[in-house]
This record gives C-alpha cells, structure tokens and sequence, in this order.
C-alpha cells in the first residue's frame, strides 16, 4: 500500500478540514489517512507533529470565536507555566455570556464574565492575564492543588502577591473569593516542585507550617544541605522522594547527603507519592516525628 500522501503546503501544519477539502488539498479519503490526527471537530494536524499543548491550543484557534479566551490551566501553560497544563488534560476556553459557542471534544468552555483588563495575548493568543489566570484556578480547584498552582505562577513572575489581593479586594463578586483568599495565604514562591507545594499545604492546614527550601548548616555555619521542607527549631527535614532520585549515581549522593543532615543533628521524613494519597497519615507522621 503506498504511503499516505502529504501535500507539502501541510506539512507541519494545524488546519481546518472544510479549508483543504475546499482548495482540493485533500480528498475525505486522503483525510482519514494516517498522514493527518484529528484534533477536534473538523480540525486535523500533520500527524508528524508532537500531540502536545501547544499544537491543540493552534488548533482550537481555530474552533474559537472572536470574544474567547483560553484561561485556567492552558492560559498559565501560555503564560509560561507549562507544569500546570497536564497533556490529557482539555484545553480551556472561556466565553462571556450569551456568546453560543460548543460543546466540543476535547474543549472545556467557561462562561463568565470578561472584563477587557482581564484580557490579554500571549504568543499571538487571547488569554486571560497572568492574575486572572491565578484566581481563576484558586477559586475553581480544591485548595492544595491552587496553592500548588499559585506557587508556580508567583515563582515564574507571572503574578505577584499584592497583586493578586488588589484584585481580591476589587472582584465585584465574592463566589469563590474566600476559597481563593486562602489559597493566596498559603502560596509560596519559595516552592520548587508542584508535590513539595502539596505536601507543605498538607502540613499547613493541619497546623504544621514549614520553611520551604531550608539551608541547613552545621554548628561551624558550614553549608550541609538545602532541605524541601523544615522545622528549623525540631532540626527535622521533610524530604520529597521523586523518580528523579532513582536515577544513576543518585542514591549514592542522597545517602552522602543523609549522612550529612544526620551528623549535623537533623531527622528527614522522606515522602513520596503514595504518601499524597494518604494525607492523613502522612501529616500524622510528620506530627509524631516533631513529638519525638
């Protein structure tokens, strides 16, 4: 069978089916190859492209009326916060009311509210700006995982502080603004992983609040280590385990780093994924270990 045929003036790139089927590019035959991949209703892809963010957010550029804008997690992705946009997960548009517009596959459309101050372009999109962005995720996702999110947009400049409680203060609605005033409290920037961000809000909310990336020094001031998390007056370290310390020669590092800690007076509790899923006995074991 011969190979499905790409004509070079789609090579690489997002389109519209009715636009090539138009211009007779394409037949509906040739469309269903395996040359092209279906992003949405109607939109397809070169199927040599990466299946990533960044080429279904072209494609529903696409799909978009004018008075749309992405927001929630794909407008942080734009903003440069790519970590907060999981592949699998839709890419989010929103609308102002009375705008008819979906559903569509593979889309999470919003309604509300746009005021123009809320609206910017990022990478030649309509997005919601950096503080929008924020409170948007704040009011709408369970409070770790905003507090995880804020973390990272305040770490990458895209919003600040006392920015965002300006724009508390000034939202001309309270739905969801308790919810985000919180999750504005327990940000911090300091932060350098999305699960170190949760376990530190896990500890917070029952009333364990560590210092974020702590450097330990010994009784010389001599630097032993930089710590995820700190007790500082307990001299106890909780450490997130991750994949990446199961990579070559690591575990030899972690162990010259353990030694370190422990000769300089300090405990680690070390946490790790499955922990997350169990939050309460992951807190009732950081609790123990400060009592001890």
């Amino acid at each position: 069978m011969p190979p499905p045929r790409r004509p070079d003036v789609l090579r690489g790139r997002v389109f519209r089916a009715r636009d090539v089927l138009a211009a007779g590019l394409l037949s509906p035959a040739a469309l269903r190859s395996s040359a092209w991949r279906r992003l949405y209703r109607g939109v397809y892809a070169d199927a040599e492209l990466p299946d990533d963010p960044d080429v279904r957010i072209s494609g529903a550029c696409l799909l978009i009326p004018a008075p749309a804008v992405f927001s929630g997690r794909t407008a942080a992705h734009l903003h440069g916060a790519g970590e907060l946009l999981d592949p699998a997960m839709p890419v989010e548009v929103s609308v102002p009311p009375g705008v008819r517009f979906g559903p569509i596959a593979g889309l999470r459309v919003r309604r509300t509210v746009l005021p123009a101050s809320d609206v910017t372009v990022v990478h030649r999109r309509p997005s919601t700006t950096g503080t929008r962005t924020a409170l948007d995720i704040a009011r709408a996702e369970p409070l770790v995982e905003a507090v995880a999110a804020l973390d990272v947009l305040l770490a990458r400049g895209v919003v600040d502080r006392a920015g965002l409680r300006r724009s508390l203060d000034a939202a001309p609605s309270p739905r969801g603004m308790r919810r985000a005033g919180r999750a504005v409290e327990l940000a911090d920037p300091r932060a350098e992983s999305l699960p170190e961000s949760r376990v530190r809000v896990l500890l917070a909310l029952a009333g364990l609040r560590a210092v974020p990336q702590y450097t330990v020094r010994d009784a010389g001031g001599n630097f032993v280590a930089r710590v995820d998390l700190a007790f500082p007056e307990h001299r106890l370290a909780v450490e997130y385990d991750g994949a990446w310390h199961a990579e070559a020669g690591q575990l030899g590092r972690d162990r010259q780093r353990l030694n370190r800690l422990t000769a300089a007076g300090w405990r680690v509790v070390f946490v790790t994924a499955a922990d997350l899923r169990d939050p309460d006995a992951l807190v009732a074991r950081v609790a123990a270990a400060l009592g001890r």
